[in-house]
């Protein structure tokens, strides 16, 4: 099998995916060269193919922003990581490929027990469920609050966090269906919005408090009813936009209960190598203790990315997705 990525020429739809041949690039001074066995997907990947994250690369781009494999060449100066070691890392575009170049300091170790499919889909989600309850709204034992799309790759892996921490989970999901796998991860409350009104929900199952922080990643549909449920000097925490970016919003909306908003991005908590590993061995010490499962739900060869795209955008899957790769002999 020849090395190839799936690259995408112009923004567009799912359709304007191609498979493209490379030859495997030399790492150069601090990178290493991963052959690569997973790819997660995510609704990120969506954003950048469509174009409404606009492209900043003058080459025709390569989505992808999480991935699990071994190491097969490195280049000057690495010590982190050696010959042959398992790595897995969430690094912005270029994961949709057989085998790729990356800097030496953006991966981490995978721990034994851990499999590839499972450190491949945990890295960009898992991690955004990490820095979301631990460092952007900080969680507490015996506090309730809201997540939406709770049966999502995120929203599986944050009920499980949650409820290990003593913490209420109150989540949202789109169609019946839905409900007794949020249920299954952690979530004590489940609505499913297509049936009844979350915000009428949320405040009865608080007794008209409301809650001290939505974890919003729906962004359009969603966020006027996500300020109704906080409670006053409550949260709000937009970090995905999934049926379409916020319109509308002012200052002004916040001033209903003194409430905060933010738009934080998983990649400015990881800047820093060190913090990086931190919260990956945080992560990964919940996996490898039972509390949390990736939660695989959908697999397809990498080279039928253009169907999942198609079936997330749709909302017709639920936890998380991996794209499998043959290896190469």
């Amino acid at each position: 099998m020849r090395d190839y990525e799936m690259v995408v020429t112009t923004p567009g739809g799912p359709d304007r995916f191609e498979q493209r041949e490379i030859e495997p690039p030399v790492p150069g001074p601090g990178e290493v060269l991963v052959r690569q066995a997973a790819v997660g997907l995510n609704f990120l990947d969506v954003y950048h193919r469509s174009g409404l994250y606009p492209w900043t690369v003058e080459r025709d781009l390569v989505p992808g922003s999480e991935a699990a494999g071994r190491v097969v060449a490195v280049g000057k100066g690495v010590e982190a990581v050696k010959m042959g070691d398992r790595v897995a890392y969430t690094h912005p575009l270029g994961a949709y490929a057989t085998a790729r170049v990356i800097a030496a300091d953006r991966l981490v170790p995978i721990p034994e027990g851990i499999s590839d499919e499972d450190a491949a889909c945990l890295m960009l989600k898992g991690l955004t469920a990490q820095y979301l309850i631990h460092s952007t709204f900080r969680v507490e034992e015996g506090m309730t609050v809201l997540v939406h799309a709770a049966s999502g790759g995120v929203g599986l892996i944050l009920g499980q966090w949650l409820v290990a921490k003593g913490v209420t989970a109150i989540g949202t999901v789109g169609g019946a269906e839905k409900m007794e796998l949020a249920r299954a991860h952690g979530y004590t409350h489940v609505i499913d919005y297509q049936a009844e009104d979350f915000v009428a929900r949320v405040r009865e199952i608080t007794g008209g408090q409301g809650v001290p922080a939505v974890y919003d990643s729906v962004g359009r549909d969603t966020w006027r009813g996500s300020l109704d449920c906080l409670r006053t000097h409550g949260a709000f925490v937009n970090f995905g936009q999934s049926s379409g970016l916020i319109e509308g919003f002012t200052l002004a909306d916040l001033a209903k209960g003194s409430f905060t908003a933010c738009r934080p991005v998983l990649f400015h908590y990881i800047t820093d190598p060190a913090e990086l590993r931190r919260r990956a061995a945080d992560l990964f010490a919940c996996v490898l203790a039972g509390r949390l499962k990736a939660g695989i739900h959908q697999r397809y060869p990498l080279t039928e990315v253009a169907e999942a795209h198609r079936r997330i955008e749709a909302r017709r899957t639920t936890g998380a997705t991996v794209l499998t790769i043959d290896q190469a002999p």
